[in-house]
């Protein structure tokens, strides 16, 4: 069953940046306090690059955190356009993080190689407690775009001719995505206006598949609100 999306508009990018940081905290401690572990996954773009930054800042119990990634650019290890590589720069390194519970994608094997294992170091760990999903400003989020046909019983996808550069990446499957009690999708700065209409005019954009097993919050700011 489809969860009914909680809508939250806030005043600022920096405002859904401490909101989601928060969030974030709060799953963490209850989760931890039932299970002794947090499972995260974590987004690529600016406004979680925020929130890595101000996750930085937080004393918290990293050893019985374990976080993913939603998706990755099939790029060299140590491209600075990886999403695990702003990770590492913004948060693991600022903090006392244990390397075995990160787990990035291989995206560097290629499409299909990384998404055959990625779909192997997650399948033990699902349900995740809480995944950041980001909007594109054509409706993608993770890296399912408008227009892609995958295979709807994969826990993760090769992707190839993705319309924003690098063509090829490693994706979460929407099935994967919905195996987390809670989903939290970053809206803001106003590129993101069109596709946010279209998403509440119902239009069947990627993002408006995203469900989750509990909750599933849109924190998004002015400048992304339509007119």
């Amino acid at each position: 069953m489809k969860q009914k999306t909680q809508w939250h508009l806030m005043s600022s990018a920096e405002q859904v940046a401490q909101s989601a940081v928060h969030r974030i905290l709060l799953k963490a401690q209850e989760a931890i306090s039932h299970r002794g572990v947090f499972k995260l996954v974590l987004a690529g773009g600016t406004t979680p690059k925020r929130i890595y930054e101000l996750l930085a800042e937080h004393q918290q119990q990293w050893s019985k955190w374990q976080l993913f990634i939603g998706d990755e650019r099939c790029l060299d290890k140590q491209d600075v356009e990886r999403n695990s590589v702003m990770i590492e720069q913004t948060l693991l390194n600022k903090i006392n993080f244990p390397t075995a519970n990160f787990h990035p994608i291989k995206a560097e094997l290629g499409p299909e190689q990384g998404a055959a294992d990625y779909a192997q170091t997650i399948k033990d760990y699902l349900p995740f407690d809480l995944t950041l999903l980001g909007i594109g400003e054509d409706g993608h989020t993770a890296s399912l775009f408008p227009g892609h046909e995958h295979n709807d019983s994969e826990l993760t996808h090769a992707v190839y001719n993705s319309p924003k550069a690098p063509a090829e990446r490693v994706s979460l499957s929407s099935l994967t995505l919905a195996r987390s009690e809670q989903v939290m999708i970053l809206v803001t700065g106003s590129g993101k206006k069109t596709a946010v209409q279209q998403w509440r005019q119902g239009k069947a954009l990627p993002v408006a598949q995203i469900d989750a097993m509990h909750t599933l919050d849109v924190l998004i700011d002015q400048d992304a609100l339509p007119e």
